[in-house]
């Protein structure tokens, strides 16, 4: 050892980078004894003050994903500049998750993302990196499947960078958020579009948080509720749309947090659209008393046709609902009527757009044999083709079809057929 650190005062950098990173592999790897082993780890130890960075960068690189190294050089290396420190914030399993904290809080964005690149992220360093980390390491942290991302700590995400489309994207891209946090990325990009009309916007906002009603678990649709309520988003036409969409549970929710009734009475009562005490829990919600027949008349749709089995806006409850509407006659339910067929439009479109889908999906795919391209392509490069078919009779005696041009080989096959 003593006559290594003698060595290291006249080799050049590069024979030290070389002998740092044979010292690691040694440490780790060699049979060394007890005393051995020591002397080597206070070699490494001596190169920690090392002038040059790659010397100690190769002992970084070394100890990265090692079990078995010296933990207190580990930690040291770690909290070196960030190039040096990188390797093992990324993959050391010897550093503890306030260690990782520590490094995030003084540490640069390279530092940062090399925490945020983690297997297996801890919440603890998941949540300081949502806190103070860098754009650069929020992306890295999103993207990220294995870190564990608490609600508050994608709430602080959006908080500090909300206006950001690309972070705004990699969150919602991401199969574990709560519903709270979908509904809150649904605000935050609503807010952030400019140019839009205001009510394609209320539209597009209204689409994105009646799928997301749909697909909150029970148990968490009252905070989901109040969270809109409080942001100024649970209005009419959302609720109208969650129902023209076969959906109640985020109705009754609502119903109950804007009236003050227990969730239970509030399902009761709208299981029973047309009785007394739907009215009252409506009209103490806060409903105008024009709006009860809007209301009951999707209650009673859901009813009678089902929920359906495609998620989104039913035209059948959507035409429902127009026709108990204009039968009422009602002027003041105008807004309303104009309200109901942008919904027709937008469940037509998408009706539409399904069964597109669904022809592409079924189309019948030609025979091999008759799969060929058009004759005069073939004659542009020079291929023989049939002579003109004579016309052939249809059934009316003065019609007659198109002369065809058919390959030589197909009229062959056809003949012999």
């Amino acid at each position: 050892m003593r006559r290594f650190l003698v060595w290291t005062q006249r080799a050049s950098a590069v024979e030290r980078e070389q002998a740092a990173s044979a010292l690691a592999r040694a440490y780790l790897h060699a049979d060394l004894t007890g005393a051995l082993r020591e002397e080597c780890a206070v070699a490494m130890a001596a190169l920690l003050d090392d002038p040059h960075v790659a010397v100690r960068r190769s002992l970084a690189e070394a100890f990265a994903a090692a079990r078995g190294a010296p933990r207190a050089l580990v930690v040291a290396l770690a909290n070196d500049r960030s190039e040096i420190g990188a390797p093992l914030l990324a993959r050391s399993p010897l550093l503890t998750d306030a260690e990782l904290v520590d490094c995030i809080a003084g540490g640069d964005a390279v530092a940062q993302c090399a925490v945020a690149r983690r297997p297996r992220l801890g919440a603890g360093p998941a949540a300081a990196l949502a806190e103070v980390g860098t754009r650069e390491a929020a992306l890295t942290l999103i993207g990220n499947p294995d870190a564990t991302l608490r609600p508050t700590a994608c709430k602080r995400l959006l908080d500090r960078f909300g206006e950001d489309a690309e972070i705004r994207q990699a969150l919602a891209a991401r199969t574990d958020l709560p519903p709270l946090v979908e509904a809150e990325i649904a605000l935050a990009a609503t807010e952030a579009v400019d140019g839009s009309p205001a009510t394609c916007q209320r539209a597009t906002r209204d689409a994105a948080l009646s799928a997301i009603a749909a697909a909150c678990p029970d148990d968490e649709l009252s905070e989901l509720v109040r969270t809109l309520r409080f942001r100024g988003a649970l209005t009419m036409a959302l609720l109208l749309r969650s129902l023209l969409g076969g959906e109640r549970a985020f109705f009754v929710a609502a119903l109950a947090e804007l009236s003050g009734l227990p969730l239970a009475r509030a399902a009761g009562f709208v299981r029973d659209p047309r009785g007394a005490g739907f009215a009252a829990a409506a009209l103490k919600a806060g409903l105008p008393q024009h709006a009860l027949t809007v209301f009951r008349a999707a209650l009673v749709a859901i009813a009678t046709h089902g929920a359906g089995q495609r998620h989104g806006l039913k035209s059948e409850l959507v035409r429902s609902v127009i026709g108990a509407c204009e039968a009422e006659g009602n002027p003041a339910l105008a807004p309303f009527l104009a309200l109901l067929w942008r919904l027709a439009a937008e469940a037509a479109r998408k009706d539409a757009r399904a069964t597109s889908r669904e022809a592409v999906d079924r189309q019948v795919v030609l025979p091999p044999v008759l799969d060929f391209a058009p004759a005069n392509d073939d004659a542009e490069k020079g291929e023989g083709v049939a002579p003109v078919l004579g016309p052939a009779r249809c059934h009316d005696p003065g019609d007659f079809a198109p002369p065809v041009e058919l390959p030589a080989d197909l009229v062959l096959a056809l003949n012999a057929a």
